[in-house]
């Protein structure tokens, strides 16, 4: 749920502050075809580095699975909260830079790692997936013949859409007061995320 709650956070902050979404790349590729097929190329190519960006944080988070193994999920964790503060710094410097490629890489990295919540598979940083499971799950309890575990599993992913939403809620807000240093809050739910990568067995947080 924190990493979820981090995962709505930065996407509202990118949105309001850089119009992109770090997250969703669906939309980020939406707009860049629409404003293309309408001839604003210059509002279209905007669009482009979030995406590129994105990719390359998935080949980094592939990588940290191969490299680091059961250590991968608390070193993107790290890697995570040093890209949030890197950005935070160089915002007021290199804010295109820092809020179109950084909060991508970041939101990228956090999807490459996070897949899967006691074994099923779920998205700290968006909640499509998360809402199809929910319903399903919910479905099948009211339909009968309801697998063991239908009903926490159900639960879990109306926990992690609400998280992202509270989190896109408390961005929207802070970035709008305190834009500056609004950042520091998904840092802050990162850093008790590390801590509990560090006591929780790796299977739960993957």
């Amino acid at each position: 749920m924190l990493l979820a709650f981090a995962g709505g956070f930065i996407d509202a902050y990118a949105w309001i502050l850089h119009g992109v979404l770090a997250n969703a790349q669906t939309a980020n590729l939406i707009f860049l075809w629409v404003n293309a097929m309408a001839g604003i190329w210059a509002k279209a190519l905007h669009f482009v580095p979030p995406i590129l960006s994105f990719a390359g944080g998935i080949v980094l988070a592939a990588w940290l699975r191969r490299a680091a193994g059961e250590r991968a999920s608390a070193l993107s964790v790290l890697i995570e909260i040093v890209l949030l503060v890197a950005i935070g710094i160089l915002h007021n410097r290199m804010s295109e830079v820092a809020g179109t490629l950084g909060l991508s890489l970041v939101a990228a990295i956090q999807a490459g790692i996070f897949t899967k919540v006691e074994g099923t598979l779920c998205s700290t940083v968006m909640i499509t997936g998360n809402m199809r499971q929910a319903v399903e799950n919910i479905f099948t309890m009211v339909a009968g013949g309801t697998p063991a575990g239908t009903t926490r599993r159900t639960w879990i992913f109306i926990a992690l859409c609400a998280a992202f939403g509270f989190g896109a809620a408390v961005g929207a807000f802070t970035t709008k007061i305190i834009p500056n240093l609004s950042l520091g809050i998904p840092v802050l739910a990162l850093l008790i995320v590390l801590l509990r990568c560090q006591t929780v067995p790796q299977e739960v947080v993957k």
